[in-house]
């Protein structure tokens, strides 16, 4: 067999460069050693992509080129023509196939080495241990609410000591990136040191609307008749179906009835790609955009791996519609975050029953519109659960607060099917303990 050690050293050369030598502006325990190559290409440090779209290709494509040796892909798409502009490792006869099964066939044929693990489905779909397994997650989606849940996956792993200080073997490294058009940002999410995506999700404008008499009086857009399919017509003729906007069957019964419509109108440029784009809020991308903020991302992610250089802290915006404009930011944490923080302060009165104290989160402005059952716990213990743990706990509801929680400052956790992860709660009583 042929020796190909002088061959890895010098396909390696530049990245065994940042990893061998020290330097002034390493991180922070940076360790200069030929072993931190050998980790970055070893099983212990896989790393998830969670997207296979215009910026999850190219992310894919840097980490390969990058030393890392185990990646798994994750993306619920099927390939369609529209993306072929842009996602790079698609082909035409690859139309209608998984994107993370293709891309991930694409790079292990050209990089060689290379593993990468394609799953097909949706990331709610994977359990949180699953996740749990991999060294560092890099997202390359185009959803709000899906970074979000994967914003509340990696908090969900997030530990606390009895001071309130992080456990750092609990904090599993976020890199978020995105792109709209001209315009992206790169993300630095270590859960407990930096605010997590709920901290600041003022950073994110909200969706446009329009006026729903506009809609139904005197379109003069493509974007309305779009818009007066989907919010109008939907209900009016298929009343009690949600719509999907992941089903093609329901996109392509809102194009063609604005389709219909804008020629009722005279209203010109109706496609299913621009429907696409309307109801999912989806800014067509630009593939130079998806490269620069790729790069960025694989370079934090090579960053955090290793600490061969200080990483971004903890935001970085790129905007290049006139020249070239970059800008980081550092962005600070909500103390009273329900996903990421030690436990959102809640006052309590030492004599109410674990049903008041359930009420009084639900009718809160802030939580209770994330609870409609909820199920409260300390530490490993369960106050009250539904399910199979209902009839069990059921009789502490009427017991004092103050029997079950003893200690002031306790942190109780909440969860709820319509949270994305556990909500921490810290109990501050209001008055003395009483025996």
């Amino acid at each position: 067999m042929e020796d190909t050690t002088m061959d890895d050293d010098e396909r390696w050369r530049d990245l065994d460069m940042l990893l061998t030598r020290q330097g002034r502006l390493v991180g922070p325990g940076f360790e200069p050693c030929p072993e931190l190559r050998a980790f970055l290409q070893s099983p212990d440090c896989k790393v998830l992509c969670v997207g296979a779209g215009g910026l999850g290709c190219e992310i894919l494509k840097d980490l390969a080129l990058s030393g890392v040796v185990h990646i798994d892909v994750i993306d619920m798409d099927t390939i369609d023509v529209s993306n072929l502009n842009r996602q790079f490792l698609f082909r035409m006869q690859d139309v209608g196939k998984p994107k993370a099964t293709v891309a991930a066939e694409r790079i292990n044929a050209r990089v060689p080495g290379v593993r990468v693990t394609p799953h097909f489905g949706r990331i709610e779909d994977q359990p949180a241990e699953w996740y749990r397994s991999f060294a560092l997650i890099i997202l390359g989606l185009d959803s709000l609410e899906a970074r979000r849940y994967m914003n509340s996956v990696v908090c969900g792993f997030l530990e606390y000591d009895e001071s309130g200080q992080p456990d750092l073997s609990s904090v599993k490294p976020l890199l978020d990136g995105g792109t709209e058009g001209f315009k992206g940002h790169a993300r630095v999410i270590l859960p407990g040191h930096t605010p997590c995506f709920e901290c600041t999700l003022w950073l994110f404008p909200p969706q446009t609307k329009f006026p729903l008499c506009t809609l139904a009086e005197t379109p003069r857009s493509p974007a309305h008749c779009i818009e007066y399919a989907h919010l109008i017509l939907w209900g009016q003729a298929r009343p009690g179906e949600e719509f999907d906007t992941d089903s093609e069957e329901h996109m392509k019964w809102v194009y063609e009835r604005a389709a219909e419509r804008a020629k009722q109108y005279g209203i010109h440029g109706v496609t299913y790609q621009l429907t696409q784009g309307v109801v999912k809020n989806i800014i067509p991308a630009i593939a130079s955009t998806n490269a620069v903020v790729s790069a960025q991302c694989v370079l934090e992610a090579l960053k955090t791996l290793t600490c061969c250089a200080q990483g971004l802290d903890n935001y970085m915006m790129y905007v290049g519609s006139t020249g070239l404009y970059t800008h980081t930011a550092r962005y600070e944490r909500d103390p009273a975050c329900p996903v990421c923080s030690p436990g959102v302060p809640r006052e309590v009165d030492p004599e109410a029953a674990l049903q008041q104290f359930i009420d009084q989160l639900r009718s809160d402005p802030a939580l209770g519109k994330h609870l409609s059952a909820p199920s409260v716990s300390m530490g490993a213990t369960n106050l009250f659960a539904h399910g199979v743990f209902e009839a069990e706990t059921a009789p502490n509801l009427t017991r004092r607060m103050a029997d079950l929680v003893p200690e002031d400052g306790t942190v109780l956790t909440v969860n709820d099917k319509r949270l994305r992860g556990p909500m921490r709660v810290r109990v501050r009583y209001t008055s003395g303990m009483s025996g």
